[in-house]
Order: C-alpha cells, then sequence, then structure tokens
C-alpha cells in the first residue's frame, strides 16, 4: 500500500510539473553557427568587434569588458585607438555608452541591455547563445503593426529595429504551404500545413552569404565578450590533466615500491 501511494505521488507531481516542461521547452527553432566560423580565429574575432563598434555600440554596452582587452584578439593599443575608440575614451577604459538609461527607457520604452554575456545568457536547452544570436539577427522582418515597423522570429514583438538592414535588406514573413500524403495519397486526401517562411524582398548591400558571414564574426565577438579567457582556459585545463596522468603514473609506481615486501 505504502508503496501505491508513493507512485501514485509521484505520478501527480509529473502531471503537475508536464505543462511548465513543455512551457520550457518552446522556442524558435535555432539556425547553427557556421561551422567554419572558430572561436579562437583573431581575423573573425576582429571584423565581430569592428561590427559591434560600428552598429552595435551606439545603444549598447559591454560594461564588464575593457577595450584593451582585445589586445588578446591580436589588436594593438593603437590600432584599437584608431579603429574602435570614437569618443576619446582611453585604451583602458571599459566598453560603456554615454546614452542615459532613463534617457533610453523613455525614448525606447526600456533601455537596451548591456551585451557583456548576452551568448551565456541565451543558452538553453533549444541551443547554444551563439546560436540563439545567429538566429536573431538573421530573423528580422517587416511588421507594419509594429511600432518600429520591424519584428523578428527569434524574439517575437522585439522593440529593437533592425539595425543592419541596409546589409542584408528588407525580409519580410510569407506562408509556404506544403501537403503531407495519407490515406489514399491524393492530394485532396493529404495534410495541409502552413509554415512561415522569410523571404528577401528588398535585397541589400550583401548577398545573403556575405550578410550571414558577417552576423557569425559578431555573434563570435559576443561569445569572446561573455568569457574571454575561454579558450586558456581549456588549454590550461588540458596541461592540467596530462600533469595528473604523469603524476598518476609516478604515484602508482610509487605504491608498488611501498608495498612490495606485504604484497
Amino acid at each position: 500500500m505504502k508503496k501505491i501511494r508513493i507512485l501514485l505521488a509521484v505520478s501527480f507531481t509529473a502531471a503537475l510539473a508536464a505543462p511548465f516542461s513543455a512551457m520550457a521547452s518552446e522556442g524558435p527553432t535555432l539556425d547553427h553557427m557556421p561551422a567554419d566560423v572558430r572561436a579562437n580565429d583573431p581575423a573573425s574575432l576582429q571584423r565581430g568587434a569592428q561590427v559591434f563598434v560600428n552598429y552595435c555600440m551606439g545603444c549598447h554596452s559591454l560594461n564588464y569588458m575593457r577595450f584593451n582587452r582585445l589586445n588578446d584578439i591580436g589588436l594593438t593599443d593603437k590600432q584599437i585607438l584608431d579603429q574602435l575608440v570614437f569618443t576619446g575614451v582611453k585604451v583602458g577604459n571599459l566598453m560603456t555608452i554615454g546614452m542615459n538609461p532613463k534617457d533610453a527607457k523613455e525614448w525606447f520604452g526600456a533601455a537596451p541591455p548591456d551585451l557583456s554575456v548576452i551568448a551565456r545568457s541565451r543558452a538553453s536547452e533549444a541551443g547554444s547563445g551563439a546560436d540563439w544570436l545567429y538566429t536573431y539577427l538573421r530573423g528580422f522582418y517587416r511588421d507594419p503593426a509594429r511600432p518600429t515597423g520591424w519584428n523578428n522570429t527569434a524574439f517575437p514583438n522585439v522593440g529593437m529595429p533592425h539595425v543592419l538592414y541596409q546589409l542584408q535588406g528588407e525580409q519580410v514573413m510569407k506562408t509556404e504551404v506544403k501537403y503531407l500524403p495519407r490515406g489514399s495519397g491524393r492530394k485532396e486526401d493529404a495534410l495541409k500545413i502552413e509554415e512561415p517562411k522569410l523571404e528577401i524582398e528588398k535585397p541589400g548591400t550583401m548577398t545573403p552569404a556575405e550578410y550571414d558571414h558577417l552576423v557569425a564574426d559578431l555573434v563570435n565577438f559576443l561569445v569572446y565578450v561573455g568569457e574571454p579567457i575561454k579558450h586558456f582556459r581549456q588549454q590550461l585545463g588540458l596541461y592540467v590533466l596530462m600533469f595528473l596522468g604523469v603524476l598518476f603514473v609516478l604515484a602508482y609506481a610509487l605504491k608498488k615500491e611501498f608495498w612490495k615486501d606485504v604484497h
């Protein structure tokens, strides 16, 4: 009887949790970052930094990142000052912006978030934070119902306009009709499915492939900003494991020497 009560309690708890699990798992289907974009590629990270400073940093800060930390991706202090600093700040300053959060909230309805750890915060069961950002930056489309005129597939009813539209072009949301055969196999018996599909209505200055590559570099940079020491940490972890492996062999040999008379 006690076991039956426990099973009933577990079943009841699982039934209550099921709707919440389903809600947590809901979300957009994420596109994956291109496989040829490597996390430790200095050229990709430098291009991403340039895109961020030119197109994103007017509203979004990197409050936990200093300009001179970009030395780690192959930029000298002079290159940083000449190419990425436009406000006269020093190279050792944090990558902050001059916009007042209160003014930003009044203008936009909400202050644009700091993006220092956006890649880490957007990681979920559906995919990595990099995949979410890659999908988001490619998923803007025209929507006259929105105040900014833009909407997004990864972030429905987003308040941010598409700042890269001149590069990508203007996308529109269309419905693609598909038929799944069933029963007799005739079209009139098939299951009709309508799927949303983005199409470029007005081309931008870049081809779709060029724009995807630019977005991948920008996302790569944001991932780096979230944990600049990641590549070094992984290398150090490998060296530590190798050291422990050698130490284990020596420790085992020492143990055999100490216990040889006992065994």
